[in-house]
């Protein structure tokens, strides 16, 4: 008798599922964008791998952290804190006509909410740090210009958040208010608030937070706060006061973090 075929194994044949493709595909493509822009930036695991023992060093440096130094830097801190505060409420209060505009489904003019998102990625577009040095310049060294800046910042990141959730609201409130004879300000305050006051609120925490680690930065340019201290502490090499200002740094943004996040909860 002829024998049978012999037929390879079934997963031998199998073909590559497209999904799983797809997957290999976008994990090549992902490698190949790392490694051009790797070389385009000459950096390399070699250096990497150099600079280790001299991040280790560093790291005994500063440790233990030169508790005593605390006095010194706890008015800093509450300005921060004051700084981004102020910031984001200021940044808060603009950003609500500002979303209004932006939101197609609110303001249905064309002619106006797209000029108002251009403005909006204008401002989000210039980093809080050039905004700080900006104002540094005109208004002068202090915690005036770090405000200043967050306020923008603020506005820019909360305007863009509001005005999206503004345009997946339920248009049934809205329709409703509007066949009833309803004008445009009873709209808003009665159909859209209620849908986006939750939301809203949560945004200006967020960006509270935020503001909080930023505030902390601006100090590099001359806008007040802890910053100014990062700037002394790392140009004279007093490494342990540098890290007693971060370990003072992460317990108010991680205290700041978990009161937000219960406020968050409650709100939605």
């Amino acid at each position: 008798m002829r024998a049978a075929p012999k037929h390879p194994p079934a997963a031998m044949t199998r073909p590559v599922p497209p999904s799983r493709l797809k997957h290999y595909l976008t994990a090549l493509l992902l490698f190949i964008l790392i490694w051009i822009s790797a070389t385009g930036t000459d950096s390399s695991f070699q250096e990497l791998i150099v600079g280790i023992p001299n991040m280790l060093d560093l790291l005994r440096e500063m440790f233990p952290p030169k508790w005593s130094y605390l006095d010194n830097i706890l008015p800093a801190m509450l300005e921060t804190i004051r700084m981004a505060l102020i910031g984001t409420t200021f940044g808060a209060v603009l950003a609500i006509p500002i979303a209004l505009l932006c939101a197609s489904n609110i303001t249905r003019l064309r002619w106006l909410y797209y000029p108002s998102r251009f403005i909006l990625n204008l401002i989000r577009t210039v980093p809080d740090l050039l905004l700080a040095a900006i104002f540094v310049a005109i208004f002068g060294l202090g915690p005036l210009p770090g405000i200043m800046a967050l306020s923008v910042f603020s506005l820019g990141l909360i305007a863009k958040l509001t005005y999206e959730a503004l345009e997946a609201i339920d248009h049934g409130p809205l329709e409703a208010l509007t066949a009833a004879g309803a004008n445009r300000m009873q709209i808003i305050v009665y159909s859209v608030i209620p849908q986006i006051q939750a939301h809203f609120m949560s945004f200006t925490l967020y960006t509270f937070e935020i503001n909080i680690r930023a505030a902390a930065i601006l100090g590099l340019v001359g806008a007040g706060g802890i910053g100014h201290y990062y700037e002394v502490t790392l140009g004279l090499l007093e490494y342990d006061k540098t890290s007693m200002i971060i370990l003072f740094t992460l317990a108010i943004v991680l205290l700041i973090d978990y009161v937000s996040m219960k406020l968050r909860e409650r709100l939605l």
